[in-house]
């Protein structure tokens, strides 16, 4: 189990280390009934106090996530993960639990793929909603016609009609580049993954907002980052605190979602777009602008992008398809300009010397073409229906008690719980049910808020959406009337 300790952050040690098991439960790297180091050898391998150990076993105790059972140790019980393994195969494989890993935490493996019926718990698009069938037989007719694609690499770089496309594609949404600056990723993930392991080491500090995409955090805790974290409002990034943190600190790397933020739905204003750009070049910092989804909007167009007021090349912008195209695919592009995209791309040639070349090649006729203007409509349409519909139901049903955001775009709901629900034990209750949503605590990087959760409403048929709403209102009442009947929370 690998726990990185910040020696210069605010944060204790006891937290941290009691933060990181517990983000090493939920990730499902620790499972119920594993053994965690004694005492004493966790104080000495981050060396640390015994007192600080015990302080955060103590307080993973009381929180039920651990057991401590006299002459034997500490162990994981907490109800949230589930018993892969059977006694047996946990005993034949314990020896395993010597092998020191480097993940500090990998909240999306808990998410991605899960059993439930009613599954809200993943940005995804209803692959009724993609263009499936024209993929397919652009798949067929490019291997019928050229079957050597199988058996080419392609160029680092991405394929260079794909990427002359992309340049055209992203001119559409005001995002300057050229197409010898653009490099074609295996999805957004991967470009943050480049970014990271390119320019983020231990000890480098890197500013967040919180709450934000599990899936950086992941990234860069795990390159050993100092993560620093801004809160999100209605009007994005707060840039007060943003500029209090830059005079300090000053960041190596600032990650934002400015557009349709995951998991809140908000919107940047451009005036605060134009202060983080200032404040980046002020402190010679990178910005990344992850922008999953800004063609998707349900109202008027969001402002224009970062990187469309960058003269200088501090953004670094990437845009994904895997959320609105093809999943399947897993295609992204990353762009960026100078000394920085050379080293990108060097760096994507030491991962995978290039994104598989049939997949380009499938999705760019789509991309050329009108069909990918009228197929963002038409999902423009199709979502706001859905999130209407969720909107409908939680004002009719959900208690008081329970807030949101409501999105302008994208794919996810914020919502807000009374301090006193922790959604992690909530979504325990929902699963009953079989309905999974995102804990919010999965969205922070540094302090863990329990009481949000994130819906997405973009992967469910609206039958679906509608009955996995309905219960969670009806659980959430329960829950409340039980807490007021009694005095006193259910979770605590």
């Amino acid at each position: 189990m690998h726990i990185e300790i910040q020696r210069k952050a605010e944060i204790s040690l006891s937290k941290q280390i009691y933060q990181c098991i517990i983000d090493h439960i939920r990730s499902g790297l620790l499972q119920e009934g594993e053994q965690l180091p004694s005492v004493r050898e966790l104080s000495k391998q981050l060396g640390v106090s015994l007192v600080t150990v015990v302080k955060a076993y103590n307080k993973l105790e009381k929180e039920n996530f651990v057991e401590s059972i006299q002459g034997r140790g500490t162990f994981v019980t907490t109800e949230m993960q589930g018993k892969v393994d059977t006694e047996q195969d946990m005993l034949s494989f314990n020896w395993q639990l010597s092998v020191q890993d480097y993940l500090p935490r990998s909240q999306f493996s808990q998410f991605h793929y899960v059993p439930e019926k009613i599954h809200l718990s993943s940005s995804m698009i209803d692959p009724g909603l993609l263009p499936n069938r024209y993929l397919e037989r652009e798949i067929n007719q490019m291997i019928s016609e050229n079957p050597k694609l199988l058996s080419q690499y392609g160029p680092i770089q991405g394929d260079e009609q794909l990427r002359f496309a992309m340049y055209e594609y992203l001119k559409g949404l005001e995002v300057p580049t050229k197409p010898e600056n653009i490099l074609v990723t295996s999805g957004s993930q991967q470009g943050i993954d480049l970014v990271a392991r390119t320019f983020v080491g231990p000890g480098d500090v890197v500013v967040m907002e919180a709450p934000t995409y599990p899936g950086a955090i992941d990234v860069f805790r795990g390159r050993g980052a100092t993560i620093l974290t801004v809160p999100v409002d209605n009007d994005g990034m707060r840039v007060d605190i943003l500029q209090n943190l830059c005079d300090k600190y000053k960041p190596k790397v600032i990650y934002t979602i400015p557009t349709f933020h995951n998991p809140t739905g908000a919107v940047m204003t451009l005036k605060r777009r134009k202060q983080i750009l200032n404040i980046a070049q002020s402190i010679q910092s990178i910005i990344i602008e992850d922008d999953p989804y800004s063609e998707i909007y349900f109202d008027k167009k969001p402002p224009v992008s970062i990187k469309s007021l960058d003269e200088y090349g501090h953004v670094i912008y990437l845009k994904g398809l895997s959320k609105t195209l093809a999943p399947g695919c897993r295609i992204g592009i990353l762009a960026a300009s100078g000394s920085i995209f050379k080293r990108l791309l060097a760096a994507k040639s030491n991962i995978d010397l290039g994104s598989p070349l049939l997949t380009q090649k499938v999705i760019v006729p789509f991309i050329k073409s009108r069909k990918m203007k009228d197929h963002t409509k038409k999902l423009r349409t199709a979502l706001k229906v859905r999130r209407d519909l969720v909107l409908s139901i939680l004002s009719e049903n959900a208690p008081s008690e329970i807030s949101w955001i409501i999105p302008k775009g994208g794919l996810n709901l914020w919502i807000t719980l009374p301090s006193w629900i922790d959604s992690n034990h909530l979504l325990v209750k929902v699963k009953k049910q079989e309905l999974t949503f995102l804990p919010g605590s999965a969205c922070y990087a540094v302090e863990h808020e329990n009481h949000h959760l994130r819906l997405s409403y973009s992967y469910m048929n609206e039958q679906l959406l509608h009955r996995g709403i309905t219960i969670l209102c009806e659980i959430l009442q329960s829950e409340i009337s039980l807490k007021k009947e009694h005095n006193h929370p259910p979770y605590f």
